[in-house]
């Protein structure tokens, strides 16, 4: 089980702590436009292990095989290898998450990170939502990022990973 809030989180009894993080949220300052990008494909159902990979190295956050059911994803790749994808995840009443940014070691800093989440906000704001975001509060360089396409600090949050037992 998963959980986030703001201030110290009080575990129900029964429940025991796995991990746990500081977060930053990060709302959208303005609608993002929705770009087109010739490179930047849809993700399925067979992409899903090729997903859990990338997430599994880069360490964006929680992420499953089911991460697909929350929302769609992109991705862009090299000689046919997933290299870099962003998706959504969490929605409610008129925001939706920007969620799983990864991008391969072997291909960081060179703006792949940068254009999936200007792809993806634009699609979230052309529904007319407002994109929102988390980052771990350590990953300083994403956060950089993030504030440089339009986002801003909206809260700091603590997130754990909790146990039943």
């Amino acid at each position: 089980m998963l959980m986030v809030q703001a201030g110290p989180i009080r575990l129900p009894p029964g429940f025991t702590e796995v991990s746990s993080a500081d977060l930053v949220q990060m709302v959208a300052s303005q609608p993002f436009i929705q770009v087109q990008d010739g490179e930047i494909l849809p993700l399925g159902a067979g992409d899903a292990e090729e997903m859990l990979a990338l997430a599994t190295l880069t360490k964006p956050g929680p992420f499953s095989l089911k991460a697909q059911s929350f929302g769609d994803f992109w991705g862009l790749k090299s000689n046919g290898r997933l290299i870099a994808m962003a998706g959504e995840r969490l929605k409610a009443p008129g925001f939706t998450e920007l969620s799983s940014v990864c991008v391969h070691p072997d291909f960081q800093a060179k703006g792949l990170g940068r254009r999936l989440s200007l792809y993806v906000g634009g699609q979230i704001s052309a529904r007319g939502t407002v994109p929102f975001l988390h980052s771990y509060a350590v990953n300083t360089k994403a956060i950089g990022l993030y504030e440089s396409i339009g986002f801003r600090v909206r809260k700091e949050l603590k997130v754990m990973v909790v146990r039943k037992g």
